[in-house]
């Protein structure tokens, strides 16, 4: 598969998973289902965005890039489309390193709030009741949480999405490093050559003679 191809395969599975890692930050806003009464209320971790602003808004811009490589030349660099299309590629490295960050810190975040346990009703104080992920493995503590209902199942199912998708983005992100710099180097393999004949211009708009910025001279 040629690399402009590759990274718009890649650019359509992103989009939903930013989507998804959008959802389920929001979806975390509500312990158990239900508003809180008190900001407070909410498990620390969630404020950190790490689905919205990390796999979700900073994934989003890369994605873009992503879908529109296969087409995008720049119009060629000084009437060169194969320079353009280089060009091109080198960007998208560049966009998916910051997909790269954004899925990397909401990864982090999610394994950070995955281990602290949610914060949930003890004795009439919303606090932590769980340490160093000892709950993973012994379900009977769960029922220390008084409050919200089912509070330990929605912060660990809404957190293990949350860190399974960033990892995916990162992993597909690390692709598109290693497919930008494959199409920086020799090219986009969907793109060919196309004789023109003097003073015309191609279908694409772009004049594929290196003098062509100079209006034909010549």
């Amino acid at each position: 598969m040629c690399s402009g191809n590759f990274a718009k395969c890649l650019g359509i599975t992103l989009i939903p998973l930013a989507i998804l890692s959008f959802l389920c930050n929001i979806l975390l806003l509500f312990p158990g289902g239900k508003p809180a009464e008190n900001n407070d209320d909410i498990t620390d971790e969630v404020w950190y965005f790490g689905g919205i602003l990390g796999s979700g808004i900073l994934m989003i811009f890369p994605a873009l890039v992503f879908l529109g490589l296969k087409t995008n030349n720049c119009c060629g660099c000084c009437g060169n489309e194969s320079c353009g299309t280089r060009c091109a590629m080198f960007f998208s490295i560049i966009f998916a390193g910051v997909g790269l960050v954004g899925a990397g810190y909401s990864f982090i975040v999610s394994a950070l709030a995955i281990n602290h346990g949610p914060k949930c009703l003890i004795n009439g104080t919303f606090t932590y009741p769980f340490t160093d992920g000892d709950y993973l493995s012994n379900h009977t503590m769960w029922d220390a949480c008084e409050g919200p209902s089912d509070i330990v199942t929605w912060h660990l199912t809404l957190f293990s999405m949350l860190l399974i998708m960033g990892l995916v983005q990162v992993v597909l992100c690390g692709f598109q490093v290693i497919n930008g710099l494959i199409g920086t180097i020799f090219g986009d393999c969907s793109k060919q050559e196309v004789t023109v004949p003097e003073g015309k211009i191609s279908a694409d708009g772009c004049d594929p003679r290196p003098w062509g910025f100079l209006g034909g001279a010549g």
